[in-house]
Parts: C-alpha cells; structure tokens; sequence
C-alpha cells in the first residue's frame, strides 16, 4: 500500500542555512492498518503527513502509494489522487462557516467524477452519528462536533489512505471524547483495506519520528494509551 525509502525533506532558509526536516525515513504500511506517528515538536511528523498526502514532495528518496511512484505524477494527477484515494482530517476543522454539516461533507464528492452523490454525505454523517444534525452549521455544533463533520468528510469518497493530524489537538477533553465517538465509522465501510495514520492521537504506534529516520515500535500497553 505505502512504501518509502530513503525520505528526505530538506528546507533552505532565507539566509541559505539548511535544515532537514526528515532524514532517511524508510517505512512500510499495509492494507488495514493504523498507524500513530509519534515525535517531538519539530521532529517532521507533519512534514511526512504532508508528503504522504502528496501535498509536498520529498527532497530525495521514493514514495510509492499503491505501487505507483509518486514522483511520477503530474499536479493534475496529484490532485485527482488526493480526492480519489486520500482523506485529510487536520486539527482545525477547516469546516465552511456558511454550509450546512451535509454541504461540508458534500464537498470532495463535487470534485469527483461520480456519476451521483445523492445520500452519500448522508451516510457519512451517520457513521459518525450525525445524522440528525445534518441541516446544523459549524456555528451551531460543538467542537467535538465540527470535528466529526471533518471526519465524515475524510470518509466520503472511501478513501485507500486516511490521513489524521493531531486531530483532536485543539479540543478540550469532552470535545475530544464527543470526536472519538466517530471511531466505528473509522472501521466502515471500506477500512478492513483502509490504512489510518494519525500523529501524536495515541492509538496504535507502529512508528516513530526522531528527527534521524524512522523506528518500528510494538504497540503500546492499554494502560499506557
């Protein structure tokens, strides 16, 4: 499913001065896994999110999604993966304050070439048990809320790769825990193949960022979680 091999990201500063924000990361992720990456601020966790999103290229080594080499892509082809294959769950909702829960959810699927969309945000929400607050706008739902709506809409277009950035980090506990209640939908319908990735949400770790590259580590304790 996902291959890297030898990623490395490297920023040039405005004084010339280059910083790597990844150095040979090697990683390999299967079908229907879920994997937590884990790091220290500044350790590139997001900047690998990034790259495989395929919203930044790496400065050397290889990505494959799918057995496809990334690099190979055109920017009409990257565009079309990241709605066709890739759904993004950011810490700020990113939610559009004017549209309804249903209309946010609804908006990867304009971008598509599905031939109907009709009750397929519907059923998003309802995975993550919104149903009923579908005609609700972001101002009239609360953070956990907004958060689930995001979800749903990662979820819409039943994405190969789920990609998750600290996303209940800018939640207070409750808020956090009314997000959580959209887990079971992180298992349907399509997630026996669906790998999820989510730094720092302490779910499953099978990866660790050190700044150096990439580690494997067993999972955690569930006393640990």
């Amino acid at each position: 499913m996902i291959e890297l091999n030898g990623i490395t990201k490297t920023y040039t500063r405005p004084g010339g001065e280059s910083v790597n924000a990844l150095i040979d990361v090697s990683l390999q992720i299967d079908d229907g896994e879920f994997v937590a990456i884990v790091g220290t601020s500044g350790s590139g966790k997001s900047t690998l999110m990034n790259i495989l999103g395929l919203r930044d290229v790496p400065s050397a080594g290889s990505y494959c999604l799918r057995g496809q080499d990334t690099a190979g892509l055109a920017a009409g082809a990257q565009a079309q993966w990241r709605n066709k294959r890739i759904g993004f769950v950011f810490q700020t909702f990113h939610l559009l304050p004017r549209t309804s829960a249903l209309e946010n959810v609804e908006l990867p699927l304009l971008y598509s070439d599905r031939t109907s969309i009709r009750g397929l945000g519907r059923k998003a929400l309802e995975s993550v048990g919104l149903g009923d607050r579908i005609s609700h706008r972001p101002s009239e739902l609360s953070g956990g809320q907004q958060q689930r709506v995001a979800i749903a809409r990662a979820l819409v277009n039943e994405p190969d790769l789920l990609l998750a950035d600290e996303p209940t980090g800018n939640l207070d506990r409750r808020s956090a825990n009314e997000a959580r209640h959209a887990k079971p939908a992180l298992a349907g319908p399509r997630p026996p193949q669906t790998p999820k990735c989510l730094p720092d949400d302490r779910h499953l770790l099978t990866c660790v960022l050190t700044g150096q590259g990439a580690r494997s580590q067993p999972p955690p304790s569930p006393e640990n979680l």
